[in-house]
């Protein structure tokens, strides 16, 4: 039996805000933004290429705005990614990777996968990473 993780439901403060971030900046698709009075909104938005969407709105969660930290995007190219971000008004780390004692340090010139990393916030503050795959050396 596969087990797929398809939705992850992320606390904002400001719907429309974080739904102009996401779709605007990021180039999430929005694939529903319901509403059912004035309590309940679910707005879906899927990064391109991702089978995984993320869910803003109001009467979904009970988590703080800003609250998680660390949800990963994957990409094969953190150069294109992090040029990407920054044409789109994006603020965002220059790409690093974690020494062996678990430090940031610059880009290493012969890195592997999977050890090569950006980061970025969306308008409340909930913390994304951007880890490189698939690149070849």
């Amino acid at each position: 039996m596969d087990w797929k993780l398809e939705l992850v439901i992320v606390p904002v403060s400001d719907v429309d805000r974080a739904k102009k971030f996401y779709t605007e900046q990021l180039g999430f698709a929005e694939d529903v933004d319901h509403r059912a009075g004035d309590s309940f909104r679910v707005v879906q938005l899927t990064p391109p290429g991702s089978a995984c969407s993320i869910t803003i709105g109001t009467g979904l969660t009970t988590a703080t705005p800003g609250a998680y930290q660390g949800t990963h995007l994957v990409v094969n190219d953190i150069e294109a990614a992090h040029a990407r971000l920054v044409e789109r008004g994006v603020e965002v780390s220059e790409p690093f990777h974690f020494t062996a004692d678990g430090k940031q340090a610059g880009l290493a010139p012969n890195r592997g996968d999977y050890a090569t990393f950006l980061s970025f916030e969306d308008p409340d503050g909930n913390g994304w990473t951007v880890q490189e795959v698939g690149k070849a050396t």
